[in-house]
């Protein structure tokens, strides 16, 4: 086996270059995946551009599919050779956080579960260590393709788990705010918990259509109509039962609170940069018994297992999200497109 490996290092703000790195040790609780195909998240262009800090050096990236070239010695149930994947989040499984069921803060630290690509070297390389691996392997059913699958470590996973976290229940009503990867995600999650009317606020064409086709009944175009003002003609003045908000933005995030009925909940997946404001109005000065709600995406292998069985029960077709191709020695290139958001780019698969 070589000994080294090609890999996307984060070198400083504005800086991501390709180099070569030495094949990760595994200790007795670890894996050694070969990564056979990742992809780019919006958190990683947050790196590149200085919003999220990391470390020099590290090697980022955290949505891997790939096949276990090594095993720990602790490690129980799993086979080299086999086809694997990892959430974004690797979680101990162990710990009190674990054990009181939020893992993702996984060590009683805040994102303590996210490592891959954020506190340990991540998978955008031709191999990454997995933490834990007995906690966060999942075998992908034989049938599936890398790239039906590659929405589940993360993207599906968070898009899903701002449906969860506002308790969408059947015959709600619910808007998804921005309809990027994690938005279109969120839209199909509120249809699979049940929402009757879903209402996604986008402008871009292409992705309107595909967030009909993940089940938003109605698109509303920023740019042409005043979403919240749309929103109360659409409920007759009620409010929606659940808004989530799928972009990280102070716009998106006030619409999401003028939005609701008194009583009803905010699902918070963006990630945000700055100062986040609180309107005294749209929050009824604290008296409307509004729920805000946070979730970072859920990992392990039992949400894993969740999410594969989704895909393979033909439930949910994410594969019109992966949209560009490009291989690991063009990641650069990649980063670009997608950072800059050209070509109508939803999702990048990165195959080493």
């Amino acid at each position: 086996m070589k000994k080294t490996m090609k890999a996307a290092v984060f070198v400083a703000p504005g800086r991501i270059e390709l180099q070569e790195r030495p094949i990760p040790e595994i200790g007795p609780t670890d894996a050694l995946l070969r990564v056979t195909t990742t992809t780019i998240c919006g958190t990683d262009v947050h790196i590149l551009k200085g919003e999220y800090p990391v470390r020099p050096g590290l090697i980022i990236g955290h949505e891997p599919v790939g096949i276990i070239e090594k095993l720990g010695s602790a490690v129980t149930g799993f086979e080299v050779g086999q086809r694997v994947i990892a959430g974004a989040i690797t979680p101990c499984g162990q710990c009190n956080s674990c054990l009181d069921g939020v893992s993702s803060q996984c060590g009683g630290k805040v994102m303590g579960g996210w490592q891959l690509g954020n506190t340990i070297d991540g998978c955008q390389a031709e191999y990454v260590r997995i933490p834990n691996a007995q906690a966060n392997l999942t075998p992908v059913p034989d049938g599936l393709t890398d790239e039906e699958v590659l929405m589940c470590p993360d993207i599906m996973s968070t898009g899903f788990s701002g449906a969860e976290s506002g308790e969408v229940r059947i015959g709600d009503i619910v808007v998804v705010f921005a309809q990027g990867p994690i938005g279109l995600c969120a839209t199909a999650g509120a249809k699979l918990k049940g929402a009757t009317k879903i209402i996604a606020v986008e402008t871009v064409p292409a992705r309107a259509e595909i967030a009909r086709r993940l089940g938003a009944d109605i698109v509303i175009d920023f740019k042409r109509d005043d979403p919240v003002q749309k929103i109360m003609e659409i409920t007759n003045g009620r409010g929606v039962d659940v808004a989530i908000e799928a972009l990280g933005t102070q716009r998106t995030f006030e619409s999401c609170l003028r939005a609701l009925k008194p009583g009803g909940t905010l699902s918070s997946l963006g990630v945000y940069s700055g100062k986040l404001e609180l309107p005294l109005d749209a929050f009824a000065a604290g008296l409307g018994n509004h729920k805000i709600v946070t979730t970072l995406c859920p990992g392990g292998k039992e949400r894993m297992r969740r999410l594969l069985e989704v895909v393979a029960s033909r439930r949910v077709d994410l594969t019109p999200l992966v949209t560009h191709h490009y291989k690991l020695d063009d990641i650069v290139a990649a980063y670009d497109l997608f950072a800059n958001q050209r070509d109508g780019v939803l999702k990048v698969a990165i195959k080493p």
